[in-house]
């Protein structure tokens, strides 16, 4: 067994990990004068931004909740990770080889259990990618023609195939190194009734989903065959990666563009964040598998640097119909949560941005952001569309109806 890192590469890779571009995949920062940066805290939810980098020193403290520390540090704190953990991933991605004493190098015994699952996926995802030019992924390749995705768009995204064969990946990784443990511990593999260990997805289109530092984490995979038993989308389960809670799709390419715009548009699916993104929306982001939640919230605050003095806005689409009304309303308990504005984006007819791009094309979706309404708007007149307006009852039950609403209104002016 490897023993303790040297204190001469750890020092290496303080020197070679530079600390604002470790922490800006977890945090937007800006800068705030006398060479520092700042942005929210990613360890606690706060309104105005308290996360203070010295990039020249090489060290971070938030002034909200006291944690602080440097590049090492920040990598541990973010991610769970041990020391060794830490030093090791921040090695790879500054292409150190690590010398431990006692002899040995970095080597597949002292690679943390994070980074082989990290890796497994990254070789899955190759995989899949690869397997969508193979004969037996035709209806994939139509079914993303008839979206309006050409090779291309499915070459950018990542979008892949799994095949049908019952273990094809798992054998595939297996002959890579990677051991039915962490197949099954990081979702790509399970076991099957006999007892024998088999892919999770199968004649499915599939999607590698990123964190924001852009490493594969999971699949989104959706099916093609009328004869699958399985539901229309299948995610990857939780892992230890895979944390659908804090997960948005389309984040690790969305994030720098949310950052100079100060918007973020929140769609239903995958399709629609190609959609958005293919036609000129690239601050389109979706949930994975889940109802967007309280953490979806803390993640794209951090993005937009949600406070005060950056006014941005977030703007959701929904269909027009009840459901999407119902979801408006879901979204509403959110809204509060933000600093920023919040709006909605509906198109009449029902037509998600996927099928809004393919029936009129890429202006049509860029329309359709462009002509948002405020949430809170949305969300009242959706109250008010189950009562008569007519009528003094029907006023009066109305306004009990909406007063709620507009009593959790952080704007007292607007309120």
């Amino acid at each position: 067994m490897a023993g303790r890192i040297r204190d001469a590469d750890v020092a290496a890779v303080r020197d070679r990990s530079p600390l604002a571009d470790i922490v800006g995949d977890y945090v937007q920062l800006r800068p705030v004068g006398s060479g520092q940066l700042r942005g929210l805290c990613p360890f606690h939810d706060e309104k105005t931004p308290s996360f203070n980098v010295r990039p020249q020193v090489g060290a971070y403290h938030c002034f909200g909740c006291g944690v602080g520390g440097d590049v090492i540090a920040f990598v541990r704190a973010i991610d769970g990770l041990s020391f060794p953990e830490a030093v090791e991933r921040l090695a790879r991605r500054a292409g150190i080889t690590l010398t431990y004493e006692g002899g040995g190098v970095t080597s597949r015994a002292v690679t943390s259990q994070r980074q082989r699952l990290l890796d497994a996926h990254r070789v899955a995802a190759e995989f899949y990618a690869e397997r969508l030019e193979s004969a037996d992924a035709g209806d994939g390749r139509d079914f993303l023609s008839a979206r309006g995705f050409d090779r291309e768009a499915a070459v950018r995204f990542g979008v892949g195939y799994a095949p049908a064969g019952w273990d094809t990946l798992t054998r595939h990784l297996m002959g890579r190194h990677f051991t039915a443990a962490e197949l099954v511990l990081g979702g790509l593999a399970k076991q099957s009734s006999r007892g024998s260990l088999i892919d999770r997805f199968h004649r499915r289109l599939v999607w590698p989903i990123r964190d924001l530092a852009g490493d594969v984490v999971g699949f989104g995979a959706r099916r093609l065959a009328a004869d699958d038993p399985g539901p229309k989308y299948l995610n990857t389960p939780e892992t230890p990666l895979f944390k659908k809670a804090n997960l948005l799709y389309g984040a690790d390419i969305a994030r720098r563009e949310i950052a100079r715009r100060y918007q973020v548009v929140v769609v239903e699916g995958y399709t629609d964040v190609m959609a958005c993104h293919l036609a000129g929306v690239p601050t389109a982001v979706a949930s994975c598998g889940t109802a967007f939640g309280s953490e979806h919230v803390t993640v794209l605050r951090r993005l937009l640097m949600d406070q005060s003095e950056h006014r941005g806005e977030v703007v959701f689409t929904f269909d027009g119909d009840e459901a999407g009304r119902k979801a408006a309303i879901r979204a509403f308990e959110f809204e509060e949560r933000f600093v920023t504005q919040t709006f909605v984006a509906i198109e009449p007819s029902g037509l998600d941005p996927c099928d809004l791009r393919i029936q009129r094309g890429d202006v049509a979706v860029r329309d359709l952001v462009a002509d948002r309404v405020p949430l809170v708007e949305f969300a009242i007149r959706g109250k008010l569309a189950g009562f008569d307006l007519n009528t003094t009852e029907g006023r009066l039950a109305a306004l009990d109806a909406a007063a709620p609403l507009i009593n959790r209104l952080k704007d007292r002016g607007l309120r």
